[in-house]
């Protein structure tokens, strides 16, 4: 893929580009230096998680996703919120690793694996999560020195008719028990099988006959894609403005679409080619917010002046608006803090202000779980801050700043 910069719009473009790069700036030098910082931060992941499902034309809306992320949900998730909520954790991961670490093969790979399907992702999920039991081979129900875990039994059997299940739907029986611990087991080598640090190298004929086929195209190799867009990505890095790679990045992932699945990934990789390149070292630009301004028309052109061009239109909205928001969040919290005064210091008003400041809505269950109060006490407290309530109802009600 080679750009190609003469054109009558190279003086338009060179504009956008100086005033995206200014606003990017001066929003990350504000941030900074803010004391409503973290609370910015918090709350441009769930504004920007809201913003990639809307840009694929799904709508999510953020009181769901907040209630979803304190496991308090109202009702039965939806497969879209499930989704923003792995974009929002997708972005709290990243935030919380070094800032070249999302854009390494050891950070792509990972954050590839954890939502890819198949068995290569279904370990990877195993391998994140410290807390989930360790593998069935691993350990020995006959013996006497360690007590049997009954749960862990439970669950293997539920494990068990989950692959013949599997093996019957793809027109396999198994003849024994030894099948279906083979089924189950993984392989000692699956963990280096399609992942990006094996990019270039075609995937082995056992895994991907192994993909559904019903909702994943066999004949697209992700690997080889990946390893396309690994190259354009780093072609301009150190060689061009910080805003200007991300843009490159961006337009990459678009044209090239490395995954079947996790289409929002490129945007996020996108914010953290600025992040590597320093541009914005305080936060993880909230670039979704941005671009779900730009009419689907300019982001998908043909031509690509005209795509680069919306990224950058995207990308100065993005600053614009969170500029106004670090403004609001500023004044508020001045405002609230106003109510501490001639407080006892073991008060819980400080921990609701930071609570209120990095979620877009609380409600009294979710501030009586992080504060460790009862509703009654909850709803005293969110009274004392005078919040402005959001749902105009009696009951189920929500609160936070307008």
């Amino acid at each position: 893929m080679v750009y190609d910069w003469s054109g009558p719009s190279v003086s338009e473009f060179i504009g956008l580009l100086v005033r995206a790069e200014d606003l990017v700036a001066r929003i990350d030098e504000r941030l900074r230096k803010s004391p409503a910082a973290a609370g910015f931060v918090e709350r441009a992941h769930f504004h920007d998680a809201v913003a990639a499902l809307w840009i694929e034309g799904e709508l999510v809306h953020v009181e769901d996703l907040v209630l979803h992320d304190a496991m308090m949900d109202v009702r039965t998730p939806t497969h879209e919120l499930t989704r923003a909520h792995a974009v929002l954790r997708t972005r709290r991961r990243i935030f919380s690793q070094a800032s070249d670490w999302a854009l390494s093969r050891a950070g792509l790979s990972a954050l590839v694996g954890r939502e890819s399907a198949g068995p290569q992702g279904s370990e990877a999920r195993l391998v994140e999560r410290p807390g989930d039991a360790e593998p069935l081979a691993e350990s020995d129900p006959t013996d006497d020195d360690e007590p049997v875990d009954e749960l862990a039994l439970q669950l293997a059997e539920i494990d068990a008719v989950l692959a013949r299940s599997q093996r019957l739907l793809d027109g396999t029986t198994a003849t024994n028990q030894s099948e279906i611990d083979a089924a189950i087991e993984p392989a000692p080598d699956s963990s280096n099988t399609g992942t990006v640090a094996n990019i270039g190298q075609p995937a082995p004929i056992a895994a991907r006959s192994e993909r559904n086929e019903l909702i994943m195209d066999a004949d697209w190799d992700e690997e080889q894609r990946l390893a396309e867009w690994l190259e354009l990505a780093g072609l301009p890095h150190g060689e061009a403005t910080p805003l200007l790679t991300a843009a490159l990045a961006w337009d990459a992932w678009e044209q090239i679409a490395p995954l079947q699945r996790q289409a929002w990934l490129g945007n996020l990789l996108a914010a953290s080619a600025l992040r590597r390149a320093g541009k914005t070292a305080s936060h993880l630009f909230a670039l979704n917010t941005g671009l779900r301004t730009v009419a689907r028309d300019r982001r998908r052109a043909r031509d690509r002046h005209t795509r680069l061009a919306a990224f950058l239109e995207g990308a100065a909205a993005a600053a614009e608006a969170g500029l106004k928001e670090l403004d609001r969040l500023a004044m508020a919290r001045v405002q609230m803090e106003r109510r501490l005064r001639n407080r006892r210091s073991n008060s819980s008003l400080p921990a609701l202000i930071e609570l209120v400041l990095s979620r877009p809505m609380v409600s009294t269950g979710l501030v009586a779980k992080e504060l460790g109060v009862t509703q009654r006490a909850a709803l005293g407290l969110i009274g004392e801050l005078d919040l402005r309530e959001l749902t105009g109802r009696g009951r189920f009600r929500a609160w936070g700043i307008v």
